[in-house]
């Protein structure tokens, strides 16, 4: 069916008396209703969606139970509410959706991360920040019902930013969304590098029989793993493997076939005519058991690894029992925080030192596995083609923010939509280039976006309006200043590090 919204996505409203048979179960509309829908439709195309101009006053548009979505074929759809409260997901659907949301690249950083910080200060900083993070995503779920004076129930995140700091929270939190977008498409760039170096290094090597364990340090067990820093002065080879000098085969393909020189602008062939679809249909089908002082590498990775803030009441709006949205939320960040638990405390432990020591593990663990080995050359096809069906979306969503934002419209031309892709694809080859640390790219990231939505913008929100309602302790006050201070210190120590 092909349905007709008036601008703004309002349903076309049909009076009770223009609804005929009415017994059947796809429902007619009369002539006249018919009539009415293609002068509504033609006035909807005589400006541009962004003007306001022919939209109906919010007092004449019926409620939604009142309303019918109409296809030109003449049936009717009664709308169904779509109130706050009333959503179709139930507790376990919803807790299962943000576990799966918040799951994401952050993953394959956290054993590295746990290795930076220590084993025992690994866990604890896993743990705190969980819960650190975990009550300023419920200040976030909570600063809706904290205004009183207005309806707050389509807000987003983003609009109580503006309600409470003008326009300089709404650009500032577009800003540190669009850090967060972006950063993530960064990470994905360099790991699908990755991904698709050691994917064409397999197959090279299998083709030919190589076996390119022997050409770095590793185990000797039958599921080896491997210390790429090792003779590279600590950090990760970006070679594909050690050369004999009469191999000409061999030397074409490391000309060819290079992590940071050629694999990162073969994807940009296969990315960028992708970003630049108008529709989003197209993309939804689509050695230590003590403290180490460098356990802030872990926070930075940990706040983009439990950032949820900026979407979290979009999701909890669909939970079928708002009564249990902070039960809900609460689960769902401990099943995230055993999660990463679970896999840095595993990886951590049983990673074979001696022979190897703690510091072989990679900021992406696949790292410390070698090309030839066949469970991670699985996963690496796998993650390859979940990131590239999901790397679109993410352009899509930073489109829509970015150029929504500053020309009202999410595709002025392909010309805007172009530059602003190549400038993002831009940073994805620099970074996969330059600079294949998804580790830092993630605490650098992580903690810039989550000063802003995880720190600041709850814990400032809540004191205003403790403060408008007379009811601001110093015990508050002083909780959640030391949070703004946290996010801070948080930020600023990445550059340290």
């Amino acid at each position: 069916k092909i349905f007709v919204y008036i601008p703004f996505s309002r349903p076309f409203y049909i009076e009770p008396t223009n609804i005929v048979n009415v017994n059947d179960v796809i429902q007619r509309v009369s002539d006249h209703a018919s009539a009415m829908n293609k002068r509504i439709h033609y006035y909807s195309r005589l400006t541009a969606p962004a003007d306001k101009a022919l939209i109906a006053p919010d007092h004449v548009v019926p409620a939604p139970e009142e309303c019918y979505v109409y296809s030109p074929l003449g049936s009717a759809y009664k709308l169904q509410s779509y109130t706050e409260g009333y959503g179709k997901n139930t507790s376990l659907v919803t807790i299962f959706m943000i576990w799966n949301t918040m799951m994401g690249t952050s993953i394959l950083s956290i054993p590295w991360g746990m290795k930076q910080a220590g084993f025992t200060t690994g866990m604890c900083v896993i743990m705190l920040m969980g819960i650190l993070t975990l009550y300023c995503c419920y200040r976030v779920v909570k600063s809706r019902a904290m205004i009183s004076s207005v309806d707050t129930t389509t807000w987003e995140y983003p609009d109580v930013c503006r309600y409470y700091f003008g326009s300089f929270g709404q650009w500032s939190s577009l800003l540190f969304s669009l850090v967060s977008l972006i950063g993530a498409m960064i990470v994905y760039w360099v790991l699908m590098s990755n991904f698709l170096f050691n994917t064409g290094k397999f197959i090279f090597n299998f083709i030919h029989h190589i076996n390119d364990t022997d050409a770095v340090l590793s185990t000797n067990d039958s599921n080896p793993v491997i210390c790429p820093s090792a003779g590279s002065g600590g950090h990760p080879d970006n070679g594909s493997m050690i050369f004999y000098a009469n191999d000409t085969g061999l030397q074409q393909f490391e000309k060819w076939w290079n992590k940071s020189k050629t694999v990162p602008f073969y994807l940009i062939g296969l990315l960028l005519p992708l970003l630049n679809f108008k529709s989003p249909s197209f993309f939804s089908k689509f050695n230590i058991l003590e403290i180490r002082f460098q356990f802030p590498q872990l926070t930075g990775v940990l706040t983009l690894a439990f950032f949820i803030h900026n979407c979290i009441i979009t999701l909890l709006k669909n939970n079928k029992n708002q009564e249990n949205n902070v039960r809900d939320l609460s689960i769902a960040y401990m099943l995230v925080t055993l999660t990463y638990l679970y896999i840095g405390v595993l990886v951590f432990a049983s990673f074979p030192s001696p022979p190897l020591t703690k510091d072989c593990i990679e900021q992406n663990f696949l790292e410390t596995f070698p090309s030839s080995d066949i469970l991670s050359f699985i996963a690496r096809i796998f993650l390859l083609f979940q990131m590239m069906t999901v790397y679109p979306l993410l352009g899509y969503l930073a489109r829509v923010q970015l150029l929504g934002h500053v020309f009202g419209d999410i595709y002025p031309s392909i010309f805007h939509v172009l530059i602003l892709n190549l400038i993002i694809v831009g940073a994805g080859v620099i970074m996969a280039c330059f600079y294949p640390n998804i580790g830092g790219i993630i605490r650098y990231s992580g903690a810039a976006c989550g000063l802003a939505f995880v720190f600041i913008y709850p814990s400032l929100t809540y004191i205003i309006s403790l403060h408008q309602e007379d009811r601001l302790t110093w015990p508050k006050l002083i909780f959640h200043v030391f949070i703004i201070i946290l996010g801070l210190a948080n930020l600023i120590v990445q550059f340290f590090m």
